[in-house]
């Protein structure tokens, strides 16, 4: 058959000459040609049931892991940038915590004073600790210092609080040198703002000390 009468044919003269020609006779022939529509049929299924979402899914997971992986570095480099900026401000971080301290520390101190004392063979007669007066940012105590319209002294004024605390020991004039040695030497700063020492009449080498020591601490821990 001439290809241009192909092209002229219609549906039904095609049908006949597959008849006429025997293919569609052949029942071989369709049954391959039934299985393989039905094996491609069955891949299609397959295909966009199973195996497409699979491999969209893990396009996604594969899209978030790159994410990860650039947010990770992310996070290393600010790590690094992290690290210089805390090695910097450890010079000032051991400063201040050496200088302020907390109302637990402060009872810790006046227990360091009583275990000194003990140790070096001293007494204490007296040990008062005075109410805490704000210092702002001048320098100035808590009685100088700038007050809100009805009269009161706004904490928030203020840079720190300083801590008073007095005491009177007795004892050796050299364990009292060893104490307020030991008492310098402590972990946090003791400022040592006044100190009177007087030799106790009728004894062998006993004084009497007065004095006044104070430590600081941050607003938030005093306001």
């Amino acid at each position: 058959m001439a290809l241009e009468n192909l092209k002229n044919l219609d549906i039904k003269d095609l049908i006949s000459n597959l008849k006429s020609s025997g293919l569609l006779s052949d029942k071989k022939l369709l049954i391959k040609f039934g299985i393989g529509t039905g094996a491609i049929l069955i891949f299609l299924i397959i295909y966009y049931a199973f195996i497409s979402p699979t491999i969209k899914a893990q396009k996604e997971k594969i899209s978030i892991m790159n994410e990860n992986v650039i947010q990770i570095e992310k996070f290393k480099n600010d790590s690094v940038k992290l690290n210089q900026t805390i090695k910097k401000l450890e010079p000032e971080f051991e400063k201040n915590n050496k200088l302020f301290h907390s109302k637990k520390e402060v009872e810790d101190l006046y227990q360091n004073i009583s275990n000194f004392a003990l140790a070096n063979g001293l007494s204490i007669v007296n040990l008062k600790k005075s109410e805490p007066t704000g210092v702002n940012k001048n320098g100035q105590a808590e009685g100088s210092s700038e007050q809100s319209n009805d009269g009161s002294v706004e904490a928030n004024q203020f840079m720190y609080y300083k801590i008073p605390v007095a005491y009177e020991i007795r004892g050796s004039f050299l364990g009292y040198l060893k104490f307020r040695r030991a008492l310098a030497g402590s972990q946090k700063v003791v400022n040592f703002d006044q100190e009177e020492i007087d030799v106790v009449k009728d004894t062998q080498g006993k004084i009497i000390a007065k004095g006044t020591i104070s430590i600081v601490g941050l607003p938030d821990e005093y306001k």
